[in-house]
């Protein structure tokens, strides 16, 4: 049997990601009131493990993928590199193949992607991206939940980015063209998008300077932290991307009902101002709870409960 590993979006394709957001709604919905540490009624993944592999730190991961294998019935494991023979020298392919015996899938999130791809070569059960350096997919099965539940149909979408290119634009730009919307980013000179990142949204991704252009009408508008964990010259970048900050008067070129999502962390008062985020068109809460109910689905589409 091929096993289904979710290392980008396209490793699912549209109609299991149409499937994965119509599986969230109903199990969301279907615990309404219930204790978080409560199982689903139907428990379909009861006594399965999942392990989790951290090379980055994390909560919004952690804590979702966690809550979301309880939620279904199974149990997990949390590893990292520090308390791991990874962080030793032990090779990615070992580690595949020792956790494949000992646990029923693999969630990986790390830095490079070549990791994950390895993972996954090796691997005898799904492996999930968690995130790496190159793509974010989870997050943005969160964001179209999240969307979608605002009341507003993917297909035929404006959605506007803020900032530089990264791992969640890449993942923006390849639903995009699986969902049929649109994806205009703003990024100020330096740091944009190459050209096999902006290939992903299959011509219906582009990139301009200017974020009044890219804001136009937009239905969504997304931005994400500028300075990742690690990267050097804060300063310069922060100076380079100032412009780019959505504040109010920004926000009021986007449709009137136009919605904001950022993954979180957040730095209010770098590439958002407070007014905005806890504002009435932010939906980060929402989102950041989606996480869990978006990777339920994931899960169950892994194990070919799903599409």
């Amino acid at each position: 049997m091929t096993i289904r590993h979710f290392l980008d979006l396209s490793s699912a394709g549209p109609d299991a990601i149409a499937a994965m957001l119509a599986d969230a709604i109903d199990r969301k919905a279907a615990r309404k009131g219930w204790p978080k540490g409560r199982a689903d009624a139907d428990a379909p993944l009861a006594g399965h493990t999942l392990a989790m592999v951290f090379e980055k730190s994390s909560t919004r991961t952690r804590v979702s993928f966690d809550m979301a294998i309880r939620q279904l019935g199974g149990s997990s494991v949390v590893l990292d590199s520090a308390t791991t023979q990874l962080g030793r020298g032990e090779t990615v392919a070992d580690t595949a193949r020792v956790l494949s015996g000992y646990c029923d899938a693999i969630m990986v999130r790390t830095d490079d992607h070549t990791k994950l791809l390895e993972m996954a070569e090796h691997a005898s059960v799904p492996v999930i991206n968690g995130l790496t350096d190159d793509s974010h997919p989870c997050q943005i099965v969160a964001d179209l939940l999240t969307i979608v539940e605002s009341g507003k149909s993917l297909p035929g979408l404006k959605v506007a980015w803020m900032g530089d290119a990264n791992n969640v634009l890449a993942s923006i730009f390849e639903a995009g063209a699986l969902m049929q919307f649109d994806v205009v980013a703003a990024c100020a000179q330096g740091f944009g998008p190459h050209d096999a990142m902006l290939a992903r949204g299959q011509g219906r991704a582009r990139c301009v300077a200017s974020p009044r252009e890219a804001i136009e009408g937009a239905d969504i508008v997304v931005t994400d932290t500028w300075i990742s964990m690690g990267q050097e010259h804060a300063e310069t970048k922060l100076a380079a991307l100032a412009p780019y900050q959505v504040d109010a008067a920004l926000m009021a070129r986007a449709k009137p009902d136009a919605k904001f999502l950022h993954c979180l962390p957040a730095h209010r008062g770098e590439e958002v101002t407070a007014e905005v985020i806890d504002g009435p068109q932010s939906l980060i809460w929402p989102e950041a709870e989606n996480r869990l109910h978006a990777q339920k689905s994931i899960l169950r589409w892994c194990f070919g409960q799903l599409g």
